[in-house]
């Protein structure tokens, strides 16, 4: 047998898999092999998405089913043993597990990562492939795991039968943390992007615990009745009749796991009561949901839940640590065990990725100064200075910018899809309502279907409040539209929200990034792949804030001492962000407490849309705000040096599917390019064409116009009857969708290939499937030969 004819997969079977079973390995409990840890980023292409490649461990190795400690990649034996380890030190580094192997079926190169190994990569021949015994007892070592902390750490999942695991980030946070807890510690920190599931983390990590005895009496407190609720009905729900929610009355002291309100055992004193009705000693485990919030405070009302429960171990969940001058989350829970963030979900498939549509008005840039003794819509004289984008909404209230951003809003959803769940964040109640009012004005045919189109979505208003279940349930078509000052910052699982808008002064970085996480959530049922961001007030610049997406810095000072200053921007107060966003770092000072901010209501004032452009989430994960054109032009020349090179590769690709894909996930934007492109010159161009003309400079054509070129030169002569009349549907299709979609071969499914025979008689037309193939790629190439346009 001469091994380098072999497969990859043939060396997987009859060389690398026998080593391992040979090892002592369970092939059936302990080994998976191919498998896929993330979901393919999403790729956005007009209303069309597609995603780009899952990361595939070949192997990976398991000491009980929820603890991974080592992955293998295999290469066919024309590759060196050690060809794949950097690709696996890669996955290793993700699946965050110590043991590392390459192999092309000769052997094995093994590489550690753990800080136990005295040598750091070695070469093993097949039969000496490690046990599992050897590299648990390497990989507790690596943990700091003794004794019976061992035994802690294998307290399996739940498992209700499904097959539903968890995704490869949340076991790496639910084992950080048990492990955390096995090894005594007290007070641990998990940070988790929104929307990547860390209530059902949170559930794991108590059902590991709660069932290996470690933890026998559990509080889990959160801050909105919502998030309680849908704890207790949906992530929580094994938990069954030991689970229950604390209510302000008598305590049950029989149960084990309690669900709770911050809100429910604090306030006056009797409502305090309710939680020293337990002992000091009753939870030996409390899980704050939202820790960033009042929690990290020391003189909240909520940290006194925590301080009387204090020898209990304290696990913090939260998507945005709070780190300021009077306030830490990680001085009090200490550094994170384990942070997945935004652009990790967003590269890994299971976040959304957006884009945003900045709008600027005359008056917010260019200020406004009322004329002497102007007085406002109530009669009240307007103190005479200049008003710029900082005062919007807060000390001046201009009715007809109200109006514009509902009527930019309104326009967006009529251009896209009116039916696409809306939030819009206001400074206050009051704005909030204003901007119900205006969007129902502007909407009369959606509210007259149903007057819940739009609907503000406040804490004071009850009806409005009532509605925010229905607006976060996928499968409640209304309300459509939420107008919100601060109730749906955070926590709000909504699902299906394509569209936020952002009409409020964002005073911090924490504020910023609970919003944003309202449209990371992907839902594939209902179409939700991706969001837009529609930015009214330059809210959408901290996303160039290296704090946006980059490690906490603590500058909280508990010994009452001079704080430091954050060193990414000493003029900015709190969280390091201004408030009204001019790039000043000045604050407007709040009123004296007792005292109400002046608010002057303009309804003779007009005003314009000065600015409007649209970025776009970009490959590094930064938002790209050069040119379309320019950015286009550095991530194609980065593939393809000249015009000669694109080309060639265009006209020897078996698929220019493949290209297109490669391109888009290089960076190539081709959703934006096609929309700029289209509007100027007012035709659709082809992804060729494109790349032609705005990287080579060459003069494009239309998908229309290559197709009459195909027509004129009589391509088709050499084609009888049902194959020819294929060709021609093709060639139609192609100037309709473009090329990508004639490639399919499932397109004969579809009209009006059906009307012409089923897809086995039209391939038997070209002789079989490899002559209907090579009839495609001759189409292909008469569409882009030599003497036809650009190429």
């Amino acid at each position: 047998m001469d091994k380098k004819q072999l497969s990859e997969r043939d060396i997987c079977t009859k060389f690398i898999t026998p080593a391992i079973e040979q090892a002592g390995w369970d092939i059936h409990k302990q080994v998976r092999e191919e498998v896929s840890f993330t979901k393919g980023r999403i790729i956005v292409r007009g209303k069309l998405h597609s995603r780009g490649e899952s990361r595939r461990a070949d192997y990976i190795l398991y000491h009980k089913p929820n603890l991974p400690i080592a992955v293998i990649e295999a290469k066919d034996n024309k590759h060196t043993v050690g060809h794949g380890i950097q690709q696996a030190l890669a996955y290793a580094e993700a699946l965050d597990v110590p043991f590392v192997f390459s192999s092309n079926g000769d052997g094995f190169l093994f590489h550690d990562r753990s800080d136990t190994g005295t040598q750091k990569e070695t070469h093993l021949s097949l039969a000496q492939f490690p046990s599992p015994d050897e590299l648990w007892q390497r990989y507790c070592q690596w943990k700091g795991l003794r004794g019976d902390a061992q035994q802690k750490v294998e307290a399996p999942y739940y498992d209700d039968g499904s097959g539903r695991m968890p995704r490869y980030y949340q076991t790496n946070a639910i084992n950080r943390t048990v492990e955390a807890v096995a090894r005594g510690q007290d007070r641990i920190l998990l940070v988790m992007a929104t929307g990547t599931g860390k209530t059902y983390t949170a559930f794991q990590i108590i059902w590991r615990l709660w069932k290996s005895k470690q933890k026998k009496r559990i509080l889990f407190l959160a801050d909105r009745n919502i998030l309680v609720d849908q704890t207790r009905n949906n992530d929580f729900k094994p938990f069954g009749q030991a689970m229950t929610k604390i209510s302000k009355r008598q305590i049950d002291t029989s149960y084990e796991v309690y669900l709770s309100l911050y809100q429910a055992v604090t306030g006056n004193d009797e409502e305090r009561n309710v939680y020293k009705q337990f002992s000091p000693d009753f939870f030996d485990l409390v899980v704050i949901d939202e820790c960033h919030r009042g929690s990290a405070a020391e003189d909240s009302a909520w940290r006194e839940i925590l301080e009387y429960f204090k020898n209990a171990t304290h696990v913090g969940l939260t998507a945005t640590p709070k780190e300021t001058k009077e306030v830490s989350s990680i001085t009090y829970f200490g550094e994170p065990v384990y942070s997945y963030t935004l652009k990790q979900g967003i590269e890994d498939g299971f976040l959304a990725p957006y884009k945003v549509v900045r709008i600027d008005f005359d008056r917010d840039l260019q200020g406004w100064r009322p004329p002497k003794g102007m007085v406002d819509k109530n009669g009240q004289l307007i103190e005479d200075r200049i008003y710029n984008l900082q005062d919007m909404d807060r000390t001046l209230v201009i009715e007809a910018r109200t109006q514009l951003v509902a009527q930019k809003v309104t326009e967006f959803l009529k251009a896209t899809d009116p039916m696409q769940k809306t939030i819009i964040f206001c400074d206050d109640i009051n704005h909030a309502e204003r901007m119900r009012e205006a969007l129902v004005n502007l909407n009369p045919q959606q509210v007259a279907k149903n007057r819940k189109y739009i609907m503000r979505i406040t804490g004071d208003e009850l009806e409005g409040k009532a509605e925010l279940d229905n607006f976060i349930d996928p499968e409640n078509p209304y309300p459509v539209i939420a107008t919100t000052s601060k109730l749906m910052t955070t926590g709000v699982d909504a699902q299906t929200c394509k569209l936020v808008v952002l009409d409020q002064h964002i005073k911090s970085m924490t504020e910023f990034k609970q919003i944003i996480g309202r449209g990371t959530r992907i839902n594939e049922e209902h179409n939700k792949f991706w969001f837009t961001i529609m930015d009214f007030k330059k809210a959408t610049e901290l996303f160039a804030d290296p704090a946006f997406d980059g490690e906490p810095v603590v500058i909280y000072s508990p010994d009452g001492g001079e704080p430091p200053v954050p060193p990414e921007d000493p003029t900015k107060e709190g969280d390091g962000v201004t408030a009204g966003g001019t790039g000043s770092g000045d604050v407007e000072p709040e009123p004296e407490e007792g005292q109400k901010r002046v608010k002057y209501v303009i309804d003779n004032l007009t005003i314009s849309v000065i600015g409007e452009r649209v970025m776009y989430y970009g490959p590094d994960g930064k938002l790209i705000t050069e040119s379309l054109h320019d950015y286009t032009r550095t991530c194609v020349k980065k593939q393809y040096a000249s015009l000669d090179d694109f080309l060639r590769h265009w006209g020897t690709a078996e698929q220019k599917k493949a290209i297109i894909d490669e391109l888009a996930s290089q960076g190539v934007l081709w959703e934006a390019l096609a929309e700029e492109v289209e509007k100027k010159r007012g035709a659709t161009l082809d992804p060729f064409d494109l790349i032609c003309h705005i990287v080579f400079d060459q003069p494009p054509l239309t998908r229309k116009e290559r197709a009459e070129q195909v027509k004129k030169r009589n391509y088709f002569t050499k084609y009888q009857g049902e194959a020819r009349q294929v060709l021609e549907a093709l060639l139609e299709k192609y100037a309709d969708t473009g090329i990508e979609h004639i490639e399919d071969i499932k397109i004969l499914r579809l009209d009006p290939f059906r009307s012409l025979g089923s897809p086995v008689e039209l391939l038997n037309a070209f002789g079989g499937k490899p002559g209907y193939q090579q009839a495609i790629q001759q189409l292909e190439q008469a569409l882009y030969d030599a003497s036809n346009g650009a190429a």
